[in-house]
């Protein structure tokens, strides 16, 4: 694959002051599906909103197929741009809105008609092609502005938060149908979102934004099973984040002493060394119970606090003076459901499911 985007040292100020983005170094390779993820604030929006001109660098580079796009005007740059807001013309049929962008850049009458015919049968919506936008659900309303961002056959499609206005089980029906549209097309895709379950179900690759940087940039299994740091692997699913020092380091794993003076031993993150003040993640899901636990490096004695029925499986609030609610998944099954608030039991996990990050 090649490089299709590239940003090199960009930084962005409003008030020239306060950097919104830090020095931000990031390729994109071509055909590939990559979400910008973090918090509010975080510089993510602000990335995409530069690489379609609809905001300056202050400065960097940022490279579209090695040609700088700094100072070339957004409707100049080739880019498919698709709004939470959908951004659709409310007294234009579906068709008029797909054949705007067409007219705008000059495409022949006669090809304009075989091209919208084409972008409404990859979102499945030729049959809408006269319905104006104000008769569509917002869910139809999606569809049509994501076919307006590829009707014109663009070098690369931008999302910002495209599906943030729908509700849970349609934002997941077209989670799904993007991917399928971006499968299909072979189109670069960038796309911004807070939903880390958005990111990890769409994404080829994530860039976890956090205070204007680049946390960690990998594929969802890698953000998952191997965060390079704390902030990432408390952003990316559930852990449970516990407080210490390292006291010892032999090979790939360490000792850490937690606040409440008890020992456990984890795989070392990056840069760990003896003396690190650290913050262990352990997964909820990682964490065995009872005979289970015996075999284990680290074993607990815990109360069971509460039981959430989650359906497929079980929440286990649990109080193991490890500071805080200790959380624990388990399948719903027989010996799931014999767990009751008020129990007792042995909780414990392997030093390879729990990792020292700084």
């Amino acid at each position: 694959m090649s490089t299709i985007v590239l940003f090199k040292d960009v930084q962005k100020t409003y008030d020239g002051e306060h950097l919104v983005v830090k020095n931000l170094n990031l390729s994109i390779e071509e055909g590939e599906f990559l979400t910008m993820l973090g918090p509010s604030g975080s510089g993510k929006t602000t990335c995409l909103m530069m690489l379609a001109g609809f905001e300056t660098a202050t400065s960097g580079q940022i490279l579209l197929k090695g040609r700088e796009i700094n100072r070339i005007p957004p409707e100049r740059r080739n880019i498919g741009m698709v709004f939470q807001s959908y951004a659709l013309f409310p007294n234009m049929s579906v068709a008029e809105n797909l054949a705007f962008p067409l007219k705008v850049r000059k495409v022949a009458k006669s090809d304009i008609e075989a091209k919208v015919k084409r972008a409404l049968a990859m979102v499945n919506m030729q049959k809408f092609a006269d319905r104006m936008p104000a008769q569509l659900s917002g869910g139809q309303q999606q569809r049509i502005a994501v076919a307006r961002a590829l009707v014109f056959e663009p070098a690369l499609v931008l999302m910002d938060e495209p599906l943030g206005a729908l509700d849970k089980q349609l934002r997941e029906q077209m989670q799904y149908e993007i991917k399928r549209i971006h499968e299909a097309s072979g189109l670069t895709t960038v796309y911004v979102t807070h939903d880390q379950g958005e990111a990890m179900t769409m994404s080829d690759r994530v860039a976890v934004f956090e205070n204007g940087r680049i946390q960690q940039l990998a594929s969802p299994s890698d953000l998952y099973e191997r965060p390079e740091n704390a902030f990432v692997a408390g952003f990316i699913g559930e852990s449970n984040q516990l407080q210490g020092a390292v006291t010892r380091r032999e090979g790939a794993l360490c000792s850490v002493k937690l606040k409440q003076g008890v020992q456990v031993t984890a795989m070392a993150g990056h840069d760990i060394t003896a003396g690190s003040q650290v913050t262990l993640s352990l997964r909820p899901e990682r964490v065995l119970l009872g005979s289970q636990a015996a075999g284990c490096e680290n074993v607990f004695n815990a109360k069971v606090k509460d039981v959430i029925y989650y359906g497929d499986h079980l929440r286990l609030v649990c109080d193991a003076n490890l500071a805080g609610d200790f959380i624990v998944k388990v399948s719903n099954d027989g010996e799931g459901r014999r767990i009751q608030s008020g129990d007792t039991l042995n909780l414990g996990w392997k030093a390879e499911a729990c990792c020292a990050l700084q």
